[in-house]
């Protein structure tokens, strides 16, 4: 499944700071960044639970907030980009040079 996950977290504090580096790595760890906060990832249902459990245990309920939402399929079949183009697709294999 694809999804979109955004996240606005609180950081006017140290600890702030330090959750918003730890829910990043979640993200980063599991797909593609395309802006500051938001991250288009591909997982399985496993994953996804696992990757879920893990920004529910840094985010703070009561001052951060966290959206998830599943794209439709194929992604690139909806999706519309303009402007500075980045993307990589993981979906297929990747020459590294």
């Amino acid at each position: 499944m694809q999804i979109l996950v955004c996240y606005d977290v609180a950081t006017d504090t140290a600890a702030g700071r330090k959750r918003l580096r730890k829910v990043a790595r979640v993200c980063v760890d599991h797909g593609q960044r395309v802006q500051k906060s938001v991250f288009e990832i591909s997982v399985n249902q496993v994953q996804y639970e696992q990757m879920l459990h893990r920004l529910l245990e840094f985010i703070d309920q009561e001052e951060d907030s966290l959206r998830v939402y599943r794209l439709r399929e194929p992604k690139e079949r909806y999706l519309k980009e303009y402007g500075v183009n980045v993307s990589v697709d993981y979906d297929h294999d990747l020459l590294m040079a």
